[in-house]
């Protein structure tokens, strides 16, 4: 599904005791990439520090944590289609998802305890899940519903009703139906110029952010063809229309943008800063190294890690439904491995949803999904004990011996990510004992280790930028097998 990413950071390692300090002037900084405030704070008297906040949608969408990612495109109904051999694209007739129903795609998504939902419009083949009027390739020239339906619409008023977030897919990087490849680009020989597609562009996502009230985040996979290099204006639309919107590797310039992870399992590298610089100006034309953002940097710009519930080796790399696969799931353990290097990994976390061609999530699904999400509340939903607090340890005392196996920290990242690096000890029989360490916390860490029978915990910040604010440190007591 990810066409081609847009990476970068630096990835530092500290040494203990040694902190790296930016003097800045008592003064608010403003950067390109929205209107993003580096906060000065100064720290009992230390040297005055820059400490880069997230404005105020960038805190709504740490705080949501757990999104889904629901596909439904040609392949569904033509398997064997590719969209690379061009002007083979399947007809619009044989789309008829005819028990089509969004809110049991919503009610799956509040089983997990997902807090918003991104639909793809339109993937690769170039088939509109909306009756656009930009050309007829799309669900007006289908069986469904005689052509009057709009899946966009329906999904979004679901969304709405269930109280999860809505969220397009608006890529413009790939398009079969018009011989378009990555980065957006029309190949020789296909029907229309590159000027003719940047034009449909434009009048795609213009319906698309116009037609269907205030999105939540908006996903271009593959990244956005910069104007320079012969693609459509993306940046002025988007600002225009959606600018409060989160973007997924949207235009350099955007106030919003988060970052892709490297990779499609699950697994955010560590550290994973929510600061970025060159990340936010490249336009996903190139793969750049780094996948770890820089604390250091100027743009607050987080991580999501998406991922399939399916199999990687599955149809389509477990993005869309295949018949004959509803066994090829993660396990619950997996899967809750994925979570604790997503979300626990200080990224939102983006499970991928397969649609069938019923038009329902498949009844396979609906359960790893709803065990899923009842996993992750058994382990995380409720702490043994847990502290908040400014500075520079905290320590939790247990009435008696209790047998831990994960924690759970978090800064209060309205402050910025003040944490460079940290320590967790436990007391057991009377002597400390190291349980884990690390650098990165930011919106969420969360540390497993072999279960420890402890009677004090403490969480030590080894390195700061300025006064640590620590919003949560919460520990678990080991589950029974």
């Amino acid at each position: 599904m990810k066409n081609l990413s847009v990476l970068s950071g630096t990835l530092f390692f500290f040494a203990c005791g040694v902190i790296l300090s930016q003097v800045m002037s008592g003064m608010l900084f403003f950067f390109t990439c929205g209107v993003i405030l580096s906060q000065v704070i100064s720290c009992k008297g230390k040297e005055k520090v820059e400490v880069v906040v997230p404005n105020g949608i960038q805190q709504v969408w740490a705080d949501a944590e757990i999104g889904v990612l629901i596909h439904l495109d040609m392949p569904v109904f033509r398997p064997e289609y590719d969209f690379r051999q061009w002007g083979t694209h399947p007809d619009a007739e044989i789309f008829n998802p005819a028990e089509l129903n969004t809110d049991q795609w919503m009610e799956t998504a509040q089983k997990l305890g997902a807090t918003y939902a991104v639909l793809v419009a339109k993937h690769c083949s170039g088939f509109s899940l909306w009756p656009t009027e930009a050309h007829d390739y799309s669900v007006k020239n289908s069986p469904w519903k005689d052509g009057k339906g709009d899946i966009v619409g329906d999904f979004v008023a679901s969304c709405r009703k269930y109280n999860i977030k809505p969220g397009i897919y608006a890529s413009t990087s790939a398009n079969g139906y018009f011989h378009v490849d990555n980065p957006g680009v029309v190949q020789p020989g296909a029907p229309i110029t590159q000027d003719a597609y940047n034009r449909i562009v434009i009048r795609q996502l213009t319906e698309l952010w116009s037609n269907y009230g205030e999105l939540f985040e908006i996903w271009f996979d593959g990244g956005v063809l910069a104007t320079e290099k012969g693609g459509a204006d993306v940046l002025s639309l988007v600002k225009k229309l959606q600018p409060d919107a989160i973007a997924f590797q949207g235009p350099y310039g955007h106030p919003s943008l988060i970052r892709w992870v490297g990779n499609e399992q699950g697994v955010a590298p560590y550290p994973c800063w929510s600061t970025a610089d060159s990340t936010t100006n490249a336009d996903g034309t190139i793969v750049i190294s780094g996948l770890n953002g820089d604390p250091f940097a100027s743009y607050w710009c987080p991580g999501e890690s998406d991922f399939t519930l399916r199999w990687n080796r599955s149809f389509q790399g477990g993005w869309f439904w295949k018949a004959g696969q509803d066994s090829m799931m993660f396990t619950i353990d997996e899967l809750m491995t994925k979570y604790a290097t997503s979300v626990g990994r200080n990224t939102n976390m983006l499970l991928g949803i397969v649609i069938d061609d019923r038009g329902l999530v498949p009844d396979a699904d609906v359960r790893q999904i709803e065990l899923l999400g009842d996993a992750i509340r058994a382990h995380y939903g409720t702490p043994f004990r847990q502290t908040e607090g400014t500075g520079t340890e905290y320590v939790i005392r247990l009435e008696q011996p209790t047998s831990i196996d994960r924690i759970v920290m978090q800064e209060d990242i309205a402050y910025g990510e003040r944490v460079l690096e940290y320590r967790v000890s436990g007391k057991t029989d009377g002597e400390w004992v190291e349980l884990s360490f690390g650098t990165n916390i930011g919106h969420k860490h969360i540390d497993r280790f072999p279960p420890r029978t402890v009677t004090e915990i403490k969480l030590q910040i080894t390195g700061a930028k300025t006064e640590p604010r620590i919003k949560n440190f919460a520990i678990y007591e080991t589950m029974e097998k």
